[in-house]
């Protein structure tokens, strides 16, 4: 018979300062948040949920990871033609976006790495918090519901089932407009 009590995931403990460890109790380990991903679209509400990140950026000395993904449209039939730009136009592309997710930060007082993508935006931004071992992810979402939502999918959905680690929605009407 299982015990009900190795069932439960096992969390990173520190013993209470001064106690002996016969008699310490166990508490979670402080939350640290050094690496925060924000994927940013530029639309009205991506850009609402950075006053969220960069306060929390500052509150734990974190850096902000802000991330643009370039999603391809393939229409039925063009599955011929190559699904990216490629030389020059794209480098240009890609600078001049970089750039732009730079601006969005400066003067905050955080440390901003940008990043731009090619590919499915939320397995994009699932591998990208994988690969750079992001704390969180904060993001808004764009609030679609019905069968706009049906039809579009939910991009902030997958991530959060799917990302390594926290995330943090911020829904367009409740996101500050600090």
């Amino acid at each position: 018979m299982k015990s009900i009590s190795n069932s439960k995931p096992a969390l990173p403990v520190r013993r209470a300062p001064g106690r002996s460890p016969s008699t310490h109790r166990s508490v979670p380990a402080p939350v640290a948040l050094r690496r925060i991903l924000v994927p940013v679209d530029f639309s009205e509400p991506s850009l609402k949920a950075l006053p969220y990140a960069i306060s929390l950026a500052k509150q734990f000395k974190g850096q902000l990871v802000l991330v643009h993904i370039v999603e391809q449209i393939v229409y039925p039939g063009d599955w011929m033609i190559p699904p990216f730009p490629t030389g020059d136009f794209a480098t240009e592309s890609r600078e001049q976006l970089i750039e732009k997710l730079r601006n969005t930060c400066r003067g905050s007082g955080v440390n901003v790495t940008p990043m731009v993508r090619f590919g499915r935006a939320w397995q994009e931004i699932i591998d990208i918090a994988a690969e750079q071992q992001c704390d969180m992810v904060v993001m808004a979402t764009h609030g679609y519901t019905g069968l706009k939502h049906v039809l579009l999918g939910s991009v902030t959905e997958k991530i959060v089932r799917h990302a390594p680690c926290p995330v943090l929605t911020v829904r367009p009407d409740d996101a500050s407009d600090q």
